[in-house]
């Protein structure tokens, strides 16, 4: 099993923001990620929607001998990981907003969230506010438009930044001074909010967590390829590869990029 690839899948190209962080932390890992376009975004649908797109994925990623899953998806996470791990043999790592580390190191007692609508109104969701945020206000923000915006690469777009600006006006008006992206796609937003948001809101990403949350589970179950040659890349994608490789472009030769139909 050591030798075997860590799968991951997200609803697209926002998933690869994790990809990074487990391929810079465990570059001698194999690792094949699938990017559902097609059904971008999750946010949008129905939980059982979101459950069988994830059983699907997460059967395309065992089929090709995975020993490990990431759900690189904050909305996968949230309505399906559940179903996944009652059903099937392998660990699952899964995404959720940072939202513990906010509340923790907040000044002002207001911390933004910015996801989708199927991470906000999930169980997982409100019980992770519950427990770690009831004593601090949480403005929370759906990003109607975002994801759509990053899978045509529009990051820089005007309309990205108006509706940056739209969703983080009322946050900032609570004075916030911590922000958790709460979707994997989000992350690619970094530099355009750096540029709107004053310099004393920090931006809470999970992507390095995830990745360390993955080693721990690899050693845990000595899951971990031990070779010393770098890990083969395979990402596929069920629409056009374009946007995928341009999200892929700083990553190394190793990778391949094709398209699948899934």
């Amino acid at each position: 099993m050591n030798v075997k690839p860590i799968g991951i899948f997200d609803s697209g190209v926002g998933g690869t923001s994790i990809w990074k962080e487990i391929h810079a932390l465990m570059p001698h890992e194999d690792t094949i990620y699938l990017a559902d376009s097609k059904n971008a975004p999750y946010g949008q649908k129905t939980r059982e929607e979101i459950i069988n797109l994830s059983v699907k994925n997460t059967e395309l990623l065992l089929a090709r001998g995975c020993k490990l899953i990431v759900v690189a998806c904050n909305t996968a996470t949230t309505n399906a990981i559940s179903h996944l791990r009652e059903n099937y043999g392998v660990p699952f790592i899964g995404i959720e907003p940072a939202i513990k580390p906010a509340a923790l190191n907040s000044g002002t007692g207001t911390v933004g969230v910015l996801a989708t609508k199927g991470t906000l109104s999930s169980n997982l969701f409100l019980k992770t506010s519950k427990d770690h945020a009831s004593a601090i206000k949480i403005v929370e923000r759906e990003g109607v438009g975002l994801v759509p915006l990053i899978e045509a690469g529009k990051i820089n777009s005007t309309e990205t930044r108006q509706l940056l600006i739209r969703y983080i006006t009322p946050m900032l008006e609570a004075n916030m001074d911590h922000i958790v992206l709460g979707c994997t796609h989000y992350p690619y937003l970094i530099p355009v909010l750096r540029e709107i948001l004053p310099p004393h809101v920090n931006i809470i990403d999970c992507g390095a967590a995830v990745a360390k949350q993955t080693l721990a589970v690899l050693k845990k179950f000595n899951l971990q390829n031990l070779k010393k040659s770098s890990g083969n890349a395979q990402f596929y994608t069920n629409t056009d590869i374009e946007v995928l490789t341009l999200f892929l472009e700083d990553v190394d030769n190793t990778k391949q990029i094709s398209y699948l139909n899934f």
